[in-house]
């Protein structure tokens, strides 16, 4: 129940254990919990480590266990602590990526110069991707943005897809929130964890991502003019930087059978607080729905749902009450 929070099975165990009865050692308590005393001790450091254990001021030497109502705050604060903080690094690494990326927009299409080649048309993009899906030693990286993906990208993948995961090939996607609204993205995204890949969403994404065994990279060169085509690199610094791009957002996503809802019934889920930030931002309803990949409907129909749920009659008000609230 706890586990989202950080805290294993055995450490929760070890925790409600130490808040239903904390007298007796540590061989009492494995013998009430059913544990080892290994797992009991691994328990009450991990415990202390988070500050859900405290010294004792009525038995020195023992340990009190911190209250529930309190103890969860402290997690909770340190996880939105440590998100801001990849959040940071996240945009940091999204500029540093899109700036090397824009270098080579000026490649001839379809040539390799220095390590990088620029591929202009689905035909040229797809036979590469072929190509080094057939050449994977290890595993394969992808961030898919734009939430649904369209049938005929869905049908071009599964086969290279299918015959990666069958040679023991490590995949890992990350997808947009949105794909879970979208059946055929949804379905596709459950065949892969069904195969063994492993699939997390996060409500927004860099652009488009492949990585090849940490060696070779393919990435659009303009995210808003597909025309321009992708670039596919083996430079070892480009590679370098999308793979820590590529890292960065999977921590900050979660695994596609983990509900995305809210922990209550008045914080907003993580996409309705992106979509609250963007919009506090200044950004449009369709921006912001293009950035979420969603519908202009859905943008709309979330923020009715926001202002209903802050008591708010207009967009400013809802802001203002949003972060009166913490929420931005």
């Amino acid at each position: 129940m706890l586990q989202a929070l950080g805290l294993g099975a055995e450490v929760e165990t070890v925790y409600r254990g130490m808040l239903a009865d904390p007298s007796g050692g540590v061989a009492e308590l494995a013998a009430r919990l059913g544990l080892t005393e290994a797992q009991v001790r691994d328990g009450l450091d991990r415990l202390v480590d988070l500050d859900l254990l405290r010294p004792s001021r009525d038995c020195p030497g023992a340990l009190r266990a911190v209250r529930p109502e309190l103890g969860l705050e402290l997690l909770l604060r340190r996880q939105e602590e440590e998100l801001a903080r990849q959040q940071e690094e996240l945009a940091r690494s999204k500029a540093a990526a899109a700036q090397v990326v824009s270098e080579f927009a000026e490649l001839r299409p379809n040539t390799e110069v220095d390590g990088a080649e620029r591929l202009v048309g689905m035909d040229a993009i797809q036979s590469r991707l072929e190509q080094l899906a057939h050449g994977l030693e290890r595993e394969c990286l992808a961030i898919l943005p734009g939430g649904a993906l369209s049938e005929a990208s869905l049908e071009s993948s599964r086969p290279l897809d299918e015959r990666a995961l069958g040679r023991g090939i490590e995949m890992r996607s990350v997808y947009q929130d949105s794909a879970r609204n979208d059946p055929a993205t949804l379905a596709y995204a459950r065949w892969l964890t069904e195969q063994g890949g492993q699939v997390r969403t996060s409500p927004l994404l860099p652009p488009r991502l492949l990585v090849f065994d940490r060696t070779v990279a393919v990435v659009p060169i303009d995210p808003a003019n597909s025309r321009l085509g992708a670039l596919c690199t083996s430079a070892p610094g480009i590679v370098a930087s999308l793979v820590t791009l590529f890292e960065q957002t999977w921590q900050a996503a979660v695994p596609l059978g983990a509900d995305r809802g809210r922990t209550d019934g008045s914080r907003p889920s993580a996409a309705e607080l992106e979509l609250l930030k963007l919009l506090a931002s200044g950004m449009t309803d369709e921006a912001a729905g293009k950035r979420l990949g969603v519908s202009l409907r859905t943008v709309r129909r979330q923020m009715s749902a926001l202002m209903e749920r802050l008591h708010a009659t207009s967009r400013f008000e809802a802001g203002l009450k949003a972060a009166q609230q913490g929420w931005l």
